[in-house]
């Protein structure tokens, strides 16, 4: 199987099943000089992780993640960095139905049909329990932004046909992790935990979107065409699991204005220099980086694993069935899926910092030759 890396220079490659004995993920590109620890990791992986409120599944997983390399004395050393997350609560029996007879819109069909087998335990290698290791990178990829004075974030804006109204990145910031519908606007929120219940209780599942925005990207990430900020970030966005739409600026709206009403008028800021008068554009222009805010939204479809009855159609007794998929799921996918949003927002924008020459990619100080650095191990002998 391909397709288990991401990015240019900060590469992330992972592994694991859902229902296997560990997640995990190697990041490469990692500059040497990062503060890092395991709590730093650990606050992402907490806003993912399942069992976390009475809208998520109630699978027991503590997430606790365990760094095995790439980090000296609290700081990264430049070299690969492996992560591992163990998987503690892993019930496979409730899937054995399936194992030849597939859940409707799920990847086990085509799974079986491209490789001849397949994990079937929890999904295996399609469930979305693998996006832990995607936050866990993420969570390194946001400590270096930060460094450079990015700032990202993410929030709830739709669960069915409840839409929040437009809020700031300081509201996002400052509400969006104060219910569990993870919706920076607090009425809304509620109307949205609302509604999730009474899907709930109908015993199915409901789709939303997830807004996100990043702040202090500089002039000139990206490249045109098949390397342009826009094209990677959606290809990130749309490896999402559930994701059926992905867009920034003004997204679909745009193709309902006219070239004069989208085109965004320049002024000269204080420095003297141009800059747009508004950002419908999203904080991308020509594939580059414009330097205002970049700013999008990302669409997931309602969960596949529902308790009601559904038609399968099981290969080796050449029998229909009507199969209930009976475990521990997620009734709505935006909550828990804003870290991971975010993960993918970070991951790209990282990679590109170091693509563009704005980061050293050897080291985050960028004092290359010095050897005798705040963060080199001491030798206790010389104490």
């Amino acid at each position: 199987m391909n397709g288990n890396r991401f990015g240019r220079l900060f590469q992330v490659t992972t592994f694991g099943e859902s229902h296997g004995e560990a997640m995990g993920c190697t990041v490469s590109g990692c500059p040497a000089g990062l503060e890092l620890s395991e709590e730093d990791i650990q606050a992402d992986l907490d806003r993912r992780k399942p069992g976390q409120s009475m809208i998520t599944t109630s699978r027991g997983e503590p997430d606790d993640v365990s760094i095995k390399s790439g980090v000296q004395d609290g700081y990264t050393t430049g070299t690969p960095i492996g992560l591992v997350i163990q998987n503690k609560d892993a019930r496979s029996g409730k899937y054995e139905p399936f194992i030849t007879a597939p859940r409707p819109s799920h990847g086990d069909f085509t799974y079986s049909a491209k490789f001849g087998t397949r994990n079937w335990g929890g999904g295996g290698r399609s469930s979305a329990r693998e996006t832990v290791n995607w936050v866990a990178a993420g969570a390194i990829a946001k400590k270096i932004l930060a460094q450079q004075g990015i700032e990202l974030k993410a929030h709830v804006n739709q669960i069915d046909d409840i839409e929040a109204p437009d809020v700031s990145f300081e509201q996002i910031k400052e509400h969006s992790e104060e219910n569990d519908v993870r919706c920076a606007h607090p009425e809304t929120a509620e109307a949205m935990q609302e509604r999730i219940a009474e899907y709930q209780e109908e015993g199915d599942s409901i789709g939303g979107s997830i807004y996100f925005e990043a702040q202090g990207v500089p002039v000139g990430l990206g490249a045109p065409r098949f390397d342009s900020l826009s094209a990677r970030l959606g290809q990130a966005m749309m490896a999402v699991p559930a994701t059926t739409a992905f867009e920034f600026g003004l997204g679909r709206e745009a193709r309902e204005w006219t070239g004069k009403e989208r085109n965004d008028d320049w002024e000269f800021d204080d420095e003297g220099n141009p800059s747009p008068i508004e950002n419908d554009h999203g904080g991308i222009q020509g594939g580059i980086s414009s330097g205002e805010p970049i700013y999008g939204e990302v669409t997931l479809h309602a969960p596949t694993s529902i308790p009601k009855s559904q038609q399968t159609a099981d290969w080796e007794t050449g029998e229909l069935k009507e199969e209930k998929v009976i475990g521990r799921h997620d009734p709505v996918l935006p909550p828990r899926g804003v870290p991971v949003v975010e993960a993918m927002l970070a991951l790209t924008l990282a990679d590109f910092m170091l693509l563009s020459g704005r980061i050293n990619p050897d080291r985050l100080d960028d004092q290359p030759g010095e050897y005798d650095t705040d963060y080199h191990p001491s030798n206790p002998n010389n104490e």
